[in-house]
């Protein structure tokens, strides 16, 4: 994943992408993918092809990221190889002190679970280039290394195991490989580290059996002609003809990725955002940053209510444990979603979306009020729903909820002073068709009604 400590414009000059883009998007995957979001007009077979492959992923909303490589030994960051200038020769020792515990990730898969995540994505290579999966094309990887086994194969069991889809993120940048940086000048590099690229590819694609998602990352420095990007994507859908893939080898590809930050793409268009639990992806044993429960849930809401997914990382540590605030926050997280899940997933694009108090997402005619702030009594309302109520109750318990409604406003009356549920309490708000808020309706109407003498 991208670093925020480098120069943005000394970034785009390496990537050639237009400088407008810095205003735009603060991360340097965002800004190295921003000429790619818009898909090329499409064949109806492609279209339907398309949300053919992708029904289980829009239902899912929710997703767990894993970044875990030879940077979780330093503990530094997951860029610390390039942030700090560790050369290549000196950094490939870690390979040898990597030695996780085995099946380490059983503990992440039963942790998505318990979180309410349905699927998992997790880093097979990272700009550093040591390789998670057994491969024929270098020593530098787990089975030849520190771990003497296959990471990616355990992922894969433990996912499975738990009833989770398979991810794979793979970077096409690669620090360690000699050509990784010189094939951008030197076209006998670039067919050598192209073809090194591919055969990796193909290989993940090959030796785990159906993989739900490939999630590239980093082009740099190379644009899709010179990755031969047509002809990866073909070989992966021949080899998966069932699998989703991101925008991230320049190609369009079936969703857009917004990189620590909630964007919804444009209509018709697929997304998904990542971001961290701190400030990290891979093991920061210093990040304290870490975002609350809360904060999780309202980031999550926030997707669905866009129609998009929510990707959320953890860094494990070099052994294959879970940072404990991690496993923290997933826990809280999944225990809202046993009693809210019904708000999230399978749920449409959402147009009622102004509140001081909460937020909403939608399935059919349904319109869920996630309150963040409890104002208890008579004193929780919203304005501007055009919408005729039928009934409301509270999600957690089923308690029915005594409303009124006016032209102007929908306000819900008995409440309980303290909060029902935390860290954030859903109201199920049935409505007679398809919610419909106009937010400026009570404005214009009181001004149309004030006479100034």
């Amino acid at each position: 994943m991208s670093k925020n400590g480098i120069s943005r414009r000394d970034y785009l000059k390496l990537i050639g992408a237009s400088a407008g883009a810095v205003a735009l998007a603060p991360h340097l995957n965002a800004l190295a993918q921003s000429a790619v979001d818009k898909p090329p007009q499409e064949s109806a077979a492609v279209i339907a092809d398309r949300e053919r492959r992708m029904k289980w992923w829009h239902e899912a909303k929710f997703g767990m990221f894993i970044h875990w490589g030879l940077y979780s030994v330093l503990g530094r960051h997951e860029w610390a190889m390039e942030m700090e200038g560790i050369p290549a020769t000196e950094y490939e020792k870690l390979a040898k002190q990597f030695n996780p515990r085995p099946n380490a990730a059983r503990d992440w898969a039963r942790l998505a679970r318990r979180a309410g995540q349905k699927y998992m994505v997790m880093t097979t290579k990272h700009h550093e280039g040591f390789c998670n999966f057994d491969t024929k094309t270098t020593n530098y990887c787990a089975p030849k290394q520190g771990p003497g086994r296959d990471l990616v194969r355990e992922y894969v069991d433990a996912a499975r195991a738990e009833g989770l889809r398979v991810g794979f993120y793979y970077s096409l940048m690669d620090w360690h490989h000699p050509d990784g940086a010189r094939c951008a000048t030197d076209e006998a590099a670039r067919k050598r580290f192209v073809e090194y690229i591919h055969t990796h590819i193909r290989e993940l694609m090959t030796n785990y059996g159906k993989v739900d998602v490939l999630w590239y990352d980093v082009s740099w420095p190379l644009d899709a002609k010179g990755w031969e990007s047509e002809r990866m994507n073909k070989m992966v859908f021949e080899l998966q003809p069932d699998i989703i893939v991101n925008n991230r080898n320049k190609l369009a590809g079936d969703f857009s990725t917004p990189e620590q930050r909630i964007e919804a793409a444009e209509a018709g268009r697929a997304w998904e955002s990542c971001m961290t639990m701190n400030d990290s992806w891979g093991y920061q044993r210093a990040d304290d940053a870490w975002k609350t429960p809360k904060q999780i849930v309202r980031n999550l809401i926030t997707c669905a209510h866009g129609g998009g997914n929510y990707l959320l990382n953890i860094g494990p540590k070099a052994d294959g444990s879970i940072p404990a605030e991690s496993v923290q926050i997933l826990n809280a997280v999944g225990q809202w979603m046993d009693k809210n899940g019904r708000s999230v997933y399978i749920t449409d694009i959402c147009q009622p979306n102004r509140s001081r108090n909460g937020s909403f997402t939608r399935r059919g005619n349904t319109l869920y009020f996630h309150v963040h702030f409890w104002p208890g009594g008579d004193n929780l309302a919203f304005a501007g729903l055009r919408t005729k109520v039928k009934q409301a109750s509270l999600l957690a318990t089923g308690q029915r909820v005594e409303f009124e409604q006016d032209d102007y406003h929908v306000r819900f009356k008995g409440l309980p002073v303290k909060a029902p549920d935390s860290p954030v309490t859903t109201l199920v708000v049935e409505c007679e068709s398809e919610p419909k808020q106009e937010e400026l309706f009570v404005r214009r109407r009181e001004r149309g009604q004030v006479n100034v003498s």
